[in-house]
């Protein structure tokens, strides 16, 4: 398994304390600007199927449209009921006006992105 940096979004496509989502390869992330700098957590609260781009920021907290759960965005805890189990976290970074979040893949995610990339 490796690491790769994406491109998320621009940062001025998020306003101070907002969060916007986005879907690579089929997952869905969420994107934060917070007083403390850019985050990345998976986008879909742990408790139920909801997105979190549709919650509300407050400083470093993320609150759950659907059940008012609550997640630090830094750490990904979960902070308050219903959420119990904490959110995935990416690390991030800012690069020329891009947000840019860093995941994992696989050997076989590689091998089929160099594939494509290949035949183009």
């Amino acid at each position: 398994m490796s690491t790769t940096w994406i491109r998320a979004c621009a940062a001025d496509d998020i306003d101070d304390e907002d969060v916007l989502g986005f879907v690579h390869s089929g997952q869905r992330y969420a994107i934060y600007n917070t007083p403390e700098g850019f985050f990345a957590t998976d986008g879909i609260c742990t408790h139920e199927v909801a997105l979190l781009e549709d919650g509300l920021v407050i400083g470093t907290v993320i609150e759950c449209p659907l059940h008012q759960g609550r997640f630090d965005i830094v750490s990904g805890k979960a902070l308050s009921a219903p959420a119990t189990c904490n959110l995935k976290t990416y690390l991030t970074k800012v690069e020329g006006g891009e947000v840019f979040i860093q995941i994992c893949t696989t050997a076989s995610e590689t091998h089929r992105r160099l594939s494509v990339d290949e035949l183009i």
